[in-house]
């Protein structure tokens, strides 16, 4: 079993200093001096953070980050660079990477990154990895990268930042993986969805109140601002924020205090706004429901996710990541699935972004019958996307007469044999949408379509719908 933190450097100088760090705050560690040795123990081993340097012999550091993000997207990677190399350091942001540490660096600073990582995911006495802290940031379509870029180049930055994107995106994933790439990692990220509070709730809740403030106001309340105090503080859905509570956002992005409701002595702000909305707030500004001069202090950067049907090549990468985080959540193993279940699933239009891709993961492996997912075994919505030629022609049109068509034209084309195959075909679609409505259970489906289990079961493995073994 190797040890949790790997220390990846083919400078022996900078893998003593780490070691001799390490040892001393009791963190366990393996050394390589190649990125190649590493990969090479990658196969029987994971570590929970990974510190590496870029620019090393054979398979230089971004490489091997990618490579470590390929296959295990939540492993935490530290990349050290040199300062003329910070610009390479940022752009790993891209792959990745948990952090960048400036050569030369302080020993403390690196020890304390260290444990920020393993404290981060998982217990550093652990050889499994926890829960990916943000899959919605999985992704290699160019869109993604933009974003991966932009989070590594305003990592040093205190700037305000609007998210703008579509329902299940992914931007409160954004929000917090641009706080803890900031330098106010080490304090508190304060998330608020401005939409789910009441509006004579919400200036409460944002800046607090004193006691006595209005009715059942018992006691003095520290709002979302003073919790955040040092940190970020990430407002969802800003569009939706009443017109009154806009004017005191304002102030406080203004000059940087504010008061609690009843009170009378200014609170200094020391917090980083993040905001985020799935509506087009250009619109909502001229229609007079936004004020255009706190849209003006909330774009100061402004990064667009895009929706999932915009990053199609990114579906199956999701896919396996949260297949695996579902089965791990349940403690069964991970499901796999077919191409043509992949294919169906790649092709759908998604709504609901991620999120719904999410939600699909999670229904496959608890409801899925088998180890392999086939295009049988998907949610009724996934499979009418696939369509087929014996599919009708407009919805509600009399299929009865569409495959008399059928028929006519290929016997007018001077085909034979053509009965063989279209029962096929009809068993075949019988036989999916009985297991779709019965969720995959064959007996019961058996019994619906008025056949017994064992000719079910037969018609199957003719049809070639059981999943192969591997």
């Amino acid at each position: 079993m190797l040890n949790p933190v790997w220390i990846v450097d083919d400078d022996k100088a900078i893998r003593w200093v780490l070691e001799k760090a390490l040892t001393r705050a009791g963190i366990r560690y393996t050394s390589f001096s190649t990125a190649d040795d590493a990969l090479n123990a990658l196969y029987d081993h994971t570590p929970q953070t990974v510190i590496s340097d870029i620019r090393m012999p054979g398979t230089d550091g971004l490489k091997f980050l990618a490579k470590l993000k390929a296959e295990h997207p939540a492993l935490p990677v530290i990349v050290m660079t040199a300062h003329a190399d910070l610009d390479s350091a940022v752009s790993a942001f891209q792959g990745g990477a948990f952090e960048y540490l400036p050569k030369p660096f302080d020993v403390d600073q690196a020890v304390q990154l260290i444990e920020r990582a393993l404290a981060e995911y998982g217990d550093a006495g652990s050889d499994a990895l926890g829960e990916e802290a943000l899959p919605a940031l999985l992704g290699q379509a160019p869109a993604m990268q933009d974003v991966f870029r932009a989070i590594g180049r305003l990592s040093q930055s205190n700037v305000t930042v609007l998210i703008t994107g579509e329902s299940g995106t992914g931007k409160e994933r954004v929000a917090e993986a641009l706080h803890r790439h900031s330098v106010r990692a080490s304090r508190p990220f304060i998330a608020i969805n401005t939409a789910a509070i009441p509006r004579d709730l919400l200036e409460s809740e944002l800046f607090g109140h004193e006691k006595g403030a209005f009715t059942g106001a018992a006691a003095t309340r520290r709002g979302r601002f003073e919790e955040a105090e040092g940190g970020t503080l990430f407002l969802d859905e800003i569009g939706d924020m009443p017109t009154e509570l806009q004017t005191r956002l304002l102030r406080v992005l203004s000059d940087g205090h504010f008061y609690r409701v009843g009170g009378h002595t200014p609170i200094r702000a020391n917090v980083r706004v993040i905001a985020a909305t799935h509506q087009n707030l250009e619109d909502r500004v001229r229609q007079g429901q936004f004020r255009e001069d706190l849209y003006h202090r909330l774009n100061v950067i402004r990064l667009r996710l895009p929706p999932l049907r915009e990053r199609r090549e990114d579906i199956p990468l999701l896919l396996r990541h949260f297949l695996a985080r579902s089965a791990l959540q349940l403690g069964v193993d991970s499901k796999r699935l077919t191409d043509g279940a992949m294919a169906a699933i790649s092709d759908a239009p998604f709504p609901g972004n991620v999120r719904e891709l999410e939600n699909l993961c999670q229904w496959l492996t608890v409801m899925a019958p088998g180890q392999t997912v086939d295009l049988c075994d998907l949610p009724p919505e996934f499979r009418q996307v696939q369509g087929s030629s014996a599919a009708p022609a407009a919805a509600g049109s009399d299929w009865c007469a569409q495959l008399s068509a059928e028929v006519e034209q290929r016997l007018a084309a001077g085909e034979t044999g053509i009965i063989d195959e279209l029962v096929q075909r009809f068993e075949l679609t019988c036989i999916r949408a009985g297991l779709a409505h019965t969720g995959g259970r064959r007996v019961e489906a058996a019994q619906l379509l008025g056949w017994g289990r064992n000719t079910l079961t037969r018609k199957i493995q003719e049809l070639g719908l059981e999943p192969a073994s591997e």
